[in-house]
């Protein structure tokens, strides 16, 4: 016990090191940490990271709200719809076999390290420009809401089936059905990751696929991660695109290790 419990929040610090350090794609660890290193069942692994990674987005999003970071009309809308999204997702993905998932999931930790690869724009963007979007004609602002409840569904399922935050994803669906300001888009992402999370958590949660003990570990390390890698962060500021780069190498190292495992189980289910 008290051994997965250091585990638990040593697999915690880790994640929270690397989104303090480098800003974000740190979560996509958190699952395969709770399932080789803790040792939970892929299912447990799945809703207990999903529960760990929502009470982390939700701390930060308090602070991005302090900042005025956060287009409320948007950020509501996007969280409320994908939230019915991330229901659906996560129910087949509790029905699906919990390594063919895993094989899919080791896929989607590929495209996040290549995403991680690219140039990432500035988040400075100036929040004034957002005040444009007020003046928009009503067909403009009704097909905006349209595109927001799509990429909320779209982002939503894929986050509840998988069990991940989807920040990555969830920050694009923003720019690309607002045009909203990237500072505000982070900002606003975060309601959505929280909320995600929680849904997915608690559809997990009724089948009994959550380990709560693990999930306040995992939080409370990532907590402390946290802290040392911002600190850190400030100093490496400078080496931040070798850093996401390292970074990337780990994920690809982890999925393919992954696909490795789960190789045999996916291609009998005829994935």
């Amino acid at each position: 016990m008290l051994t997965q419990a250091l585990l638990s929040l040593l697999g915690g610090g880790m994640v929270g090191f690397t989104l303090g350090l480098i800003g974000g794609g740190g979560s996509i660890l958190a699952t395969p940490l709770m399932l080789y290193v803790v040792g939970l069942s892929p299912h447990t692994a799945i809703g207990t990271s999903a529960l760990a990674v929502s009470a982390n987005a939700f701390a930060n999003f308090a602070g991005h709200a302090r900042k005025g970071n956060v287009r409320w009309g948007s950020a509501i809308l996007f969280a409320v719809f994908g939230m019915a999204g991330a229901a659906v997702g996560s129910t087949l993905g509790k029905i699906m076999d919990g390594r063919q998932l895993l094989f899919l999931f080791a896929i989607l930790m590929i495209v996040v390290g290549a995403l991680m690869l690219r140039p990432r724009k500035s988040a400075d963007t100036p929040v004034l420009a957002d005040e444009k979007t007020k003046q928009r004609p009503d067909a403009m602002r009704a097909k905006s809401i349209l595109l927001v409840v799509l990429a909320a569904l779209l982002v939503g399922g894929l986050s509840g089936f998988f069990g991940i935050g989807g920040g990555f994803l969830i920050v694009p669906g923003l720019l690309v059905s607002t045009g909203m300001p990237m500072i505000l888009a982070i900002g606003s992402s975060l309601l959505s990751v929280g909320t995600f999370g929680l849904t997915t958590a608690i559809n997990y949660a009724f089948s009994g696929l959550v380990h709560w003990l693990v999930a306040a570990e995992f939080v409370a390390g990532g907590i402390l991660g946290g802290a040392l890698g911002m600190r850190l962060a400030i100093r490496l500021s400078p080496r931040r695109t070798a850093l996401n780069r390292i970074f990337a190498g780990l994920v690809f190292v982890v999925a393919l290790y992954m696909l490795y495992k789960n190789a045999p189980v996916a291609i009998a289910g005829r994935l």
